[in-house]
């Protein structure tokens, strides 16, 4: 089928591909099993799929890695910073606020899913806000003590050594806002 349309019926083309587009939608929509699980094209249903993709982000983050490296940081602050034996306290006390608490961020329990899947969409939104209430409270009061043991330490710091704690931690902070966010991982020199 050939339609011949003139530029002063665009209008009407345009509408015209809209009611295809729809009634091929709606033919698509209908011709689906109904009640069965949307899968993706490998036969996983939306939840494995999403749990998969979740996995593969959680490596990512993975908490051993993340130790390591920032060991790795640490060393080599410590050594660029020349710290005397006088500054060995402060330093001590500071690596050890710098460390993130167990479970932090982490998933659900088992134990956790199973109470949630025992409400209503209400209670469960219900609790979920509450969760993350208090996730995010514990997040700031993290974040406080960290930034308290950092002003304490530097205060602890030469002039110089302040000089250097600074480019360390302002080359790392630029570096910080792109990595995992969709930009560009930061030039190693």
């Amino acid at each position: 089928m050939t339609f011949n349309l003139k530029p002063s019926s665009r209008l009407t083309g345009l509408v015209l591909a809209g009611l295809l587009t729809a009634f091929g939608a709606s033919a698509m929509a209908q011709s689906a099993a109904p009640g069965a699980a949307a899968s993706s094209p490998n036969g996983e249903n939306k939840s494995q799929h999403m749990d998969q993709h979740m996995s593969q982000h959680r490596g990512h983050h993975d908490p051993a890695k993340m130790q390591t490296m920032m060991a790795k940081h640490q060393a080599d602050l410590k050594a660029k910073l020349q710290l005397t034996p006088a500054q060995e306290g402060a330093w001590t006390a500071y690596t050890a606020a710098m460390q993130h608490p167990a479970g932090m961020g982490m998933r659900p329990s088992d134990a956790q899913r199973a109470e949630m899947s025992q409400l209503s969409t209400p209670e469960r939104i219900d609790k979920m806000r509450a969760m993350r209430t208090e996730r995010m409270a514990n997040m700031t009061t993290e974040m406080d003590k960290r930034a308290n043991a950092t002003k304490t330490f530097y205060a602890a710091l030469t002039p110089e050594q302040q000089k250097v704690f600074d480019a360390a931690h302002q080359r790392r902070g630029a570096q910080g806002e792109h990595r995992g966010h969709g930009g560009p991982e930061p030039k190693k020199s």
